[in-house]
């Protein structure tokens, strides 16, 4: 059984090599948060897996959250109190065990805007929070007058606040994350394949056995016989129980949050702010060099793989967020914009901010479980209890999960590496804050990413048009990282697609460069990833130029994509 952490083409081609015509206790189907986590949950237990991804690792909502690792306090106003000391206690278990290079602390004020019942309210709330686990591993809120809360976040009109209330949470790069969770589970033995499609089921007696898959790069097939699987998509949940000819116990409702993307100098700060809205909350996320601020909350009923943000989901955060800033934020200011589909579980009648984050499991049709809803925060409770019902559903004793006391790659010796930044910075040429930003991205990994600098130093060049990242960055993702194309780089194992006003078009072509030269790609496919990423970028902003004729924004979404999937195209 493969025991590599490593996703490249070589190892691409063995994990189909044994997919085809294998037999595996658990086939997930899935390659975002959730579906990783059930692959390193199933894989742990001593279960036979193998995790399939139609497209990119975290390609759908887990590449496209507001990057929080959270309670969530509106969940503590609904009185969802499980939910929250649940996700509190997963936070901390990311911070101080499993993925402390990954997610780190971050801070927020909340604004006070009326006097007297509001710091009483929000405080006990936040004291509740502190009480619940918020506080076990970060500071405890404080309360602040109006002068220390304009200390902490200049950029706050006067008259917007009458004090504040700080508290802390923690933050981390999802898309980053998940791809770790992947990698972790393909080094414990798990079969990994991005661009792997399920195309149909097998059933023998009403009972799912195998499944069809198809490899969306070379239209190749291959069955694989699984005693149970795992459809842990996300909002393509629907679809997957379609496939199986099963209508499921549950409906999930894709609900659309929209992040703006804006230089750091433009909020001056110290600390992240979260406002209140009429339909959920705002959020001013700290991130690097920039800020995110968002998000929405809208029903999205048009193509999976494309949600758009449109010039009035764009209005609408900019105007929530200049309620507060003494110096407003214009449509120029916006470095990217990214929009994401939320999986929820889907009532008759809720609008989608109150429809549930709670997460649900069914074992149906016979042969398939589905775990849907939940958040972010939550993914390893909802692999566990998914993996609880396909160990039933297989039939036979597996051991309980284990993964609250396993670290995710890069994690082991990270905390050693932190402490000799400015040393390892010395010994490899590079400055103390290159070297930490290294290791905010892979930990422990540092040394493996940046080996080929050994020989030939032109690897540590920056990137192009992206200068926080450096050239060995860019070859790691496709030899490590199962990056296969121009947009698996810059948009999820980087975000120059974000970060930068050009959203990636300056970087793309020596991006591709290296790419070419590592995946063996010629000139008319270099061409061809080149277009298709113009493309990308050019289908965005014209939908973030529409109003919200939803219908027109899905017609303009057309960019090439090389992943050439069945479902959802």
């Amino acid at each position: 059984m493969r025991r590599t952490s490593r996703l490249g083409t070589a190892e691409r081609d063995d994990a189909w090599q044994q997919l085809d015509g294998a037999s595996v206790d658990v086939l997930v189907v899935g390659g975002g948060v959730t579906g990783a986590g059930v692959a390193l949950d199933a894989v742990t237990r001593g279960l036979s897996t193998a995790l399939v991804e139609a497209r990119d690792f975290a390609s759908g909502t887990s590449s496209r959250s507001s990057k929080l690792f959270h309670g969530g306090l509106r969940y503590l106003e609904q009185m969802d109190f499980g939910l929250v000391r649940e996700a509190l206690r997963e936070r901390d278990l990311m911070l101080s065990r499993l993925a402390p290079h990954l997610v780190r602390p971050v801070s927020f004020l909340y604004p006070l805007t009326h006097r007297g019942w509001e710091r009483l309210y929000v405080g006990a709330g936040l004291a509740l929070y502190d009480a619940m686990g918020g506080a076990r591993a970060l500071p405890r809120h404080r309360h602040l007058s109006r002068t220390g809360a304009r200390a902490l976040a200049p950029a706050l009109r006067r008259g917007a606040l009458i004090g504040g209330i700080r508290y802390y949470d923690a933050m981390c790069d999802d898309a980053r994350h998940t791809l770790a969770v992947a990698r972790t589970a393909a080094g414990y033995g798990a079969l990994v394949r991005s661009s792997t499609e399920v195309v149909g089921f097998l059933k023998e007696g009403g009972r799912i056995v195998a499944a069809e898959l198809r490899d969306t790069e070379t239209g190749d097939s291959c069955t694989v016989r699984t005693g149970v699987v795992v459809n842990a998509t996300g909002v393509w949940t629907d679809d997957v129980q379609r496939l199986a000819d099963s209508r499921g116990e549950f409906k999930v409702r894709a609900s659309k949050g929209i992040h703006l993307v804006v230089p750091r100098d433009r909020i001056s700060s110290e600390t992240g702010i979260i406002l209140r809205t009429e339909r959920s909350v705002l959020f001013v996320i700290p991130w690097g060099e920039h800020w995110i601020v968002g998000t929405t909350d809208d029903d999205w009923h048009y193509a999976k793989a494309h949600p758009a943000a449109s010039r009035s989901d764009i209005e609408y955060v900019l105007n929530h967020v200049n309620e507060v800033l003494a110096v407003p934020l214009t449509p120029e200011d916006i470095s990217g914009v990214y929009a994401g589909l939320r999986p929820l579980l889907a009532g008759e009648e809720e609008v989608t901010s109150q429809l549930s984050r709670e997460h649900a499991i069914s074992r149906s049709p016979r042969g398939m479980v589905s775990v849907a809803g939940g958040k972010y925060t939550t993914y390893r409770i909802m692999a566990r209890d998914a993996v609880d019902a396909a160990v039933v559903e297989l039939g036979r004793h597996a051991p309980r999960c284990v993964t609250e006391r396993i670290p995710l790659i890069g994690a082991d010796g990270y905390h050693a590496l932190a402490n000799q930044a400015e040393a390892l910075g010395d010994a490899l040429g590079l400055p103390r804050w290159r070297v930490e930003h290294l290791l905010g991205r892979y930990g422990a990994l540092l040394h493996e990413v940046l080996e080929p600098a050994a020989d030939d130093r032109g690897w540590l060049e920056p990137v192009p048009g992206a200068g926080s990242y450096l050239l060995a960055e860019i070859r790691y993702a496709a030899t490590h990282e199962a990056a296969l194309h121009l947009d698996d780089v810059l948009a999820r194992r980087t975000r120059i697609s974000i970060e930068t006003t050009h959203r990636g078009l300056d970087s793309m072509k020596p991006v591709a460069a290296v790419l070419a030269e590592v995946l063996g790609w010629d000139d008319e496919q270099t061409t061809r990833e080149i277009a298709a990423y113009d493309a990308r970028v050019a289908a965005e902003r014209a939908s973030q130029e529409q109003t919200d004729d939803e219908n027109a924004i899905a017609r303009r979404l057309v960019a090439p994509d090389n992943r050439r999937t069945l479902v959802d195209s």
